[in-house]
């Protein structure tokens, strides 16, 4: 079957991430969580519900700083402290790393010393917090082996949720399956 991963950035965040989680556990699905470290002390519920229903769940920094404008120290001091907080909201290893604003370098490498993720398919959602918008960009593009990047974590209106619910049908009909991003790898 062809594969994609379906990939969500900057959560947790309850309201957001439990509607994605509702559709995800609904079609029997599975993505990858790219959580920001600070959310997921706030919210380990969440993150716990996500370690249970099977995600795949990866660091993307304690607060979101732009990691090039760090010094090295830095650069590992948010990482690093993202890891140890959602392992300890989650109880489940980090083993995927995403940069912010995908800027990576060698020295991020070095610091995240775990495999760092991209994406091929941006879906803006975060910018357009259009639903429509959404399914658009991601059934006139996918293809075999597609991470496509989405958030869980863009307020109370986000219409990401909404719109997983109408590209998980979409593309199970096509014939994709749906894995973490490790699965893919």
């Amino acid at each position: 079957k062809p594969m994609v991963a379906l990939t969500y950035d900057d959560g947790p965040y309850p309201v957001s991430s439990n509607r994605i989680l509702d559709c995800l556990e609904k079609y029997g699905q599975v993505a990858t969580f790219f959580e920001l470290g600070r959310n997921a002390a706030a919210y380990p519920d969440v993150v716990k519900r996500k370690a249970q229903l099977g995600m795949e769940i990866g660091n993307h920094t304690y607060s979101h700083k732009d990691l090039h404008k760090l010094t090295p120290e830095e650069v590992a001091a948010e990482i690093n402290t993202s890891k140890a907080a959602i392992e300890s909201a989650g109880g489940k290893t980090v083993t995927v790393f995403r940069p912010p604003y995908g800027n990576t370098s060698a020295v991020v490498e070095t610091a995240a010393a775990m495999p760092g993720i991209l994406w091929s398919v941006d879906t803006l959602d975060w910018k357009t917090r259009n639903a429509q918008s959404t399914i658009n960009s991601v059934l006139s593009k996918v293809q075999d082996g597609d991470i496509i990047l989405m958030h869980d974590f863009i307020g109370h209106n986000s219409k990401t949720p909404e719109a997983l619910e109408k590209i998980i049908p979409a593309l199970l009909a096509e014939g994709y399956e749906f894995v973490t991003v490790s699965a893919l790898l």
